[in-house]
């Protein structure tokens, strides 16, 4: 890849202030810094919104505050408006339960190149460890601590090899865009996240189904670019057939755009 793009992270988040916190301060504290982190917050509680100027205050990284009024899950509305927002040519997707590790956006855009999204992994958090959990607690041996207790899962993906470990597919197994990334301008290209995709589940996914289409293949990247998944109750699912109807229709159909997407948006040029 020749030169290196500007970063945006966009980190989506709902009423988990203390988690988003620790989160935008993994990301404050990377090898390579983001050039900018944009908050997709889904209508949530005052706190958040001070959190958020504390961070701000706080960051020599530029933090936009994206918001919308808080009408169900809309995830894949949030990270349109923010994605539109933002100003880097490359896009790293995060969660606000999702911490980073210190080389994960260095990882991302080692391995960026045209053609091609990346899928990143994770190592899931057990309840009581996740409660103090930050940044600073990425350890291979804390982390192996916890794992004899029973408190971390998927270890491996916590190792860090020399060289990691790169598959390339067009698989949907493990879609998660807590750890994604991708160019703007293809994403913008399929017109974005769809958003009849209301409720908790499979966006991602669909997303990934039109970016196949739009002639992308993943780049799934293991012992790199590893985040750390903070505990939390599962997220209420009562949309998700219609959701897995919507990701099944995509699939058959031909195109990539989708209607409901990023370009209301976008500024004109």
């Amino acid at each position: 890849m020749e030169g290196i793009p500007k970063v945006s992270v966009v980190i989506t988040t709902y009423n988990r202030p203390e988690y988003l916190r620790r989160v935008v301060e993994g990301y404050l504290n990377q090898s390579h810094p983001p050039d900018e982190i944009l908050i997709a917050e889904d209508g949530s509680n005052r706190e958040t919104e001070l959190t958020v100027g504390e961070l701000q205050t706080k960051s020599n990284v530029k933090i936009l505050h994206i918001r919308q009024e808080h009408n169900g899950f809309r995830a894949a509305m949030i990270r349109n408006k923010a994605i539109a927002s933002s100003t880097g040519s490359y896009i790293i997707l995060s969660d606000d339960d999702s911490i980073p590790c210190r080389t994960l956006v260095k990882d991302h855009l080692r391995y960026a190149e045209r053609g091609y999204f990346i899928q990143g992994h994770r190592v899931l958090l057990g309840e009581k460890v996740s409660n103090n959990f930050t940044f600073w607690d990425i350890s291979i041996k804390k982390l192996f601590l916890s794992f004899i207790k029973g408190q971390v899962k998927n270890f491996s993906n916590a190792i860090r090899l020399p060289i990691p470990l790169i598959m390339i597919s067009q698989s949907l197994e493990g879609i998660r865009s807590c750890n994604m990334s991708f160019f703007k301008k293809d994403f913008v290209s399929i017109n974005g996240f769809n958003e009849d995709f209301i409720g908790w589940g499979k966006e991602d996914s669909e997303l990934v189904v039109r970016f196949y289409k739009y002639g992308l293949k993943r780049k799934d990247i293991r012992f790199h670019a590893s985040s750390y998944h903070l505990y939390h109750f599962h997220y209420e699912r009562s949309n998700l057939e219609k959701n897995i109807l919507l990701l099944e229709r995509s699939i058959n159909e031909k195109d990539y755009y989708c209607k409901n997407g990023i370009d209301k948006y976008l500024k004109p040029k």
